[in-house]
């Protein structure tokens, strides 16, 4: 396509547009609708999951080393767990560490104060490793134990298996419904532009009986069905912007409470994926359904 033929399709295009308003306006109407309810489970998914990967982050594993373990022993453990790429993080707490914490949660201060300077829990330092895929954690605890100076791991195995369940659940969810979402929105928008272009049937056809080519009365259509389709996808980014700062904002002065719970991801980051994948699954529907419904007419 040179520049003359790509500026006739675009000019083309928005006429076409201008045209029909009334079947343009409800193509832009449904991708609209359709993207504005996709976007809403989208702020609910990306949020629930990024809880979940809070809480996963949270879950972690002890380890706990044997009796004649040396402090040479004890760094190249570290240092062998620290290599994993499931590992986020790895933590040493001392004896000493560990009996202060000890103290302060379980124990009254009378009691503790009858051990004196002693430390009965002499001998249990250790590291506490964090995950950054909890689903893993079974093996890298299978892994530790085979770590020469290792004598036991302490692992949430039941807390682990929970949260990787319930990641999957909302993974396979999501999916289904942007899926549904994204089917019913292509059969409608097909739908639409077809009675669009059925009405320019004889227009089409006086083209073709002049030599016109497929690619040079396509074009046009095309051109349409991406314009319909980019602002069917920036009028639901506006207003999911609006709603999601207004909704955040609702929550943290109304609701005090929630707020302590519900921990919003920050709207920058959850448009950095929203806005491209909206600008595509927009564009690429009105593509799609132009392109099915031209091909269609042009076989007739």
């Amino acid at each position: 396509m040179n520049i003359r033929t790509l500026g006739r399709s675009i000019k083309e295009g928005v006429r076409g547009i201008a045209r029909n308003r009334m079947f343009s306006l409800a193509s832009i109407g449904t991708i609209t609708a359709c993207l504005f309810i996709f976007g809403l489970f989208f702020f609910v998914i990306v949020n629930f999951e990024s809880s979940v990967n809070k809480a996963e982050s949270s879950v972690g594993i002890t380890v706990f080393f044997t009796d004649d373990a040396t402090s040479e022993q004890k760094t190249a453990i570290g240092d062998k767990i620290r290599a994993r790429r499931e590992v986020s993080e790895v933590d040493y707490i001392s004896a000493a560490q560990a009996w202060a914490k000890y103290k302060k949660e379980s124990l009254n201060p009378e009691l503790a104060e009858t051990f004196g300077e002693d430390n009965p829990l002499d001998k249990s330092d250790s590291y506490t490793v964090f995950l950054n895929d909890v689903s893993r954690q079974e093996g890298l605890v299978n892994y530790i134990l085979t770590l020469d100076g290792v004598r036991k791991v302490n692992g949430s195995q039941t807390e682990a298996r929970g949260l990787a369940s319930f990641n999957s659940l909302i993974g396979l969810v999501g999916g289904s419904i942007m899926v549904i979402l994204l089917a019913v929105a292509i059969f409608l928008i097909s739908t639409t532009i077809s009675m669009g272009i059925s009405v320019r049937r004889e227009e089409i056809n006086i083209m073709k009986l002049i030599g016109a080519t497929d690619f040079f009365i396509r074009a046009p259509f095309l051109i349409e069905g991406v314009i319909i389709g980019l602002a069917g996808a920036l009028i639901p980014l506006l207003l999911l912007r609006v709603l999601y700062i207004r909704s955040i904002e609702a929550i943290q002065t109304r609701f005090a409470v929630l707020s302590n719970i519900l921990i919003f991801l920050p709207v920058n980051e959850v448009f950095k994926e929203l806005i491209p994948l909206s600008l595509v699954i927009g564009v690429g529907i009105g593509l799609a359904g132009s392109y099915i419904t031209v091909h269609r007419q042009l076989r007739l």
